[in-house]
């Protein structure tokens, strides 16, 4: 059974999340890649605001092709989280409550995760059109130079994630293998 939530992911949400947890987001979540994180990272070194405010919000690890004319966005699947793992421990300790990406996160990101009550969502990767079908609306809000990396307020329905780690560390990369391997043992 799919859990349901509504941004802003406020901690009393998180806390009801597990590892595994099938989750349908509705509201509104921002898209950054590496190059977005660099400069959110470079902005807070220098002790100036940043561009979008991450205090509750999610981001999405997801660099977006440009729409087909008609269309509001064009595919817009999940990339390598781990990319992100020298700037999410900063932007977590910021006030960040979520990331959606693909693939397993430092043990850095996971501590930072538990500290701060956060949560790692998993997206299927190649599965770009049903993610697509859930974005209602996209505009770029920071860093338009960086095309498909330029920093995207989503409005989305039912975004289908899973929850990868949870605000208690657990991991779902790590339990599902050992799951895996006890069972064939």
């Amino acid at each position: 059974m799919d859990k349901k939530i509504t941004t802003p992911l406020t901690e009393e949400k998180i806390k009801d999340l597990k590892v595994g947890d099938s989750v349908l987001i509705s509201g509104t979540i921002y898209t950054a890649r590496d190059a977005a994180h660099a400069r959110l990272v470079e902005l807070l070194d220098r002790g100036e605001p940043l561009p979008i405010d991450i205090k509750n919000a999610i981001i999405y690890y997801a660099g977006p092709t440009p729409a087909k004319p008609g269309d509001i966005i064009g595919s817009a699947g999940p990339t390598s989280s781990y990319r992100m793992d020298p700037f999410a421990p900063r932007l977590l300790d910021r006030g960040l409550k979520g990331m959606i990406g693909k693939g397993l996160r430092s043990s850095e990101v996971v501590e930072s995760i538990k500290k701060n009550k956060a949560v790692y969502f998993g997206a299927i990767g190649g599965a770009a059109a049903l993610i697509k079908k859930s974005i209602k609306k996209a505009r770029v809000v920071a860093y338009g130079d960086l095309d498909s990396e330029a920093i995207r307020e989503l409005e989305v329905e039912d975004l289908p994630v899973i929850v990868v780690i949870d605000s208690k560390g657990n991991d779902l990369y790590k339990l599902g293998q050992k799951n895996y391997l006890n069972s064939i043992t």
